[in-house]
């Protein structure tokens, strides 16, 4: 296997070498297997790329690399269009890690930032979890297979969204703390402006009226769990959840399979998680990184960690879960809903939990990271 990998890079490099071969330009190209649709953190930066530095083009190039024989295919056509891209651009901006990228000998002056594509250090990611058999993460499992695949290589900057999560970055992308740059994601900017929260609450009100009753608005966002063993549990809470006090948003994580029939519950797929903690007045989740984004917020957290001493010790976690959470850790469904009727919760929690992975802009999320852009090639 090692030999064959190493015969394709070699293969990949004569190729790209053609490539390199085309004049560098004014441009600047974002690079996502995440998802086929640009995301909203790409989106602010090319905004504010295209005002400050109209200079420059702005190429987005997202495909997911799905299985299946027929879609690996498809991915190295699109392997191909990378390393035009990349070979003309005079920077390049990941959110995830890319084959021609870290497997590539790119021109000299070519500069390239990982801006990871969630925040803060929660779970264990990249070369934290190699040879670790008992996660359920689909991984490079694997150091020497990691190691020939150069995971994580080639990158001139990495940002972080605190100092704290250095340390942990470091260990997951193998590289030097010296590259690290504290700068939290674009989409930030976009939590904290009051007038986009009101406009985007007031889309969530006309889709779904109820939300604007008189009852108090819960957010249920679940991680997602190999094997669906998680049904059974997420069916009794909204089998038994209190719907004449409360309305209840469930936000599936997009890789669940299976669906609910309850229509007192509002299953969204229209907004965004954290758009759907500006109407809510709590947020559930377990082992998901929204907990960032809703500290942020400023919304009162619980966590209902069913699974939790399974899921600790299979996942592995850079923080301590018990210690750590800002909100109450409910291990039972009795512990969940007398929590959720409880008012009083910890609001200094949830500002330490923020400061402390999440660090403040100076002039504002998105533009000081198209500043320290504009400083790299100029």
């Amino acid at each position: 296997m090692v030999i064959i990998i190493k015969i394709l890079k070699l293969i990949l490099n004569i190729i790209y070498s053609i490539f390199k071969l085309f004049k560098t330009k004014n441009r600047i190209t974002f690079i996502s297997r995440q998802s086929n649709n640009i995301n909203v953190d790409f989106v602010l930066l090319g905004k504010e790329i295209n005002k400050e530095m109209p200079e420059y083009d702005v190429v987005y190039l997202c495909k997911t690399l799905n299985s299946g024989f027929l879609n690996k295919i498809k991915y190295i056509f699109h392997m191909f269009k990378q390393m035009y891209y990349i070979s003309t651009s005079k920077l390049v901006i990941l959110d995830s890690y890319c084959i021609v990228i870290s497997n590539c000998k790119h021109k000299k002056d070519l500069i390239v930032i990982q801006m990871w594509h969630a925040m803060g250090a929660f779970k264990k990611f990249g070369l934290s979890i190699v040879d670790n058999v008992s996660s359920r993460v689909r991984h490079v499992s694997n150091k020497k297979l990691a190691k020939v695949m150069n995971m994580h290589n080639n990158y001139d900057y990495i940002f972080v969204s605190s100092k704290y999560c250095i340390k942990f970055f470091s260990e997951a992308f193998g590289q030097s703390k010296d590259k690290f740059k504290v700068f939290p994601l674009p989409r930030l900017d976009l939590m904290i402006d009051k007038n986009n929260i009101k406009k985007v609450s007031d889309k969530i009100y006309a889709k779904y009226p109820k939300l604007k009753n008189n009852k108090k608005n819960i957010l249920y966002c679940p991680t997602f769990r190999e094997g669906n063993y998680d049904y059974k549990y997420i069916k009794e809470f909204i089998d038994k959840f209190n719907y004449k006090k409360y309305n209840l948003v469930v936000k599936l994580h997009p890789l669940t399979k299976y669906k609910f029939n309850n229509d007192k519950v509002i299953f969204d797929k229209s907004f965004t998680t954290y758009e759907m903690a500006f109407v809510s007045n709590k947020v559930i989740s377990d082992y998901s990184a929204v907990i960032y984004e809703v500290a942020v917020i400023g919304k009162p957290m619980i966590f209902y960690a069913y699974d939790k001493n399974n899921y600790v010790d299979n996942r592995n976690f850079y923080l301590n879960y018990d210690k750590e959470m800002p909100g109450k850790i409910c291990l039972t469904l009795e512990e969940l809903f007398k929590e959720i009727d409880n008012i009083n919760y910890e609001k200094s929690k949830i500002f330490n939990f923020r400061k402390k992975n999440i660090e403040e802009c100076e002039v504002g999320y998105t533009c000081d990271i198209v500043k320290f852009i504009k400083s790299c090639v100029r």
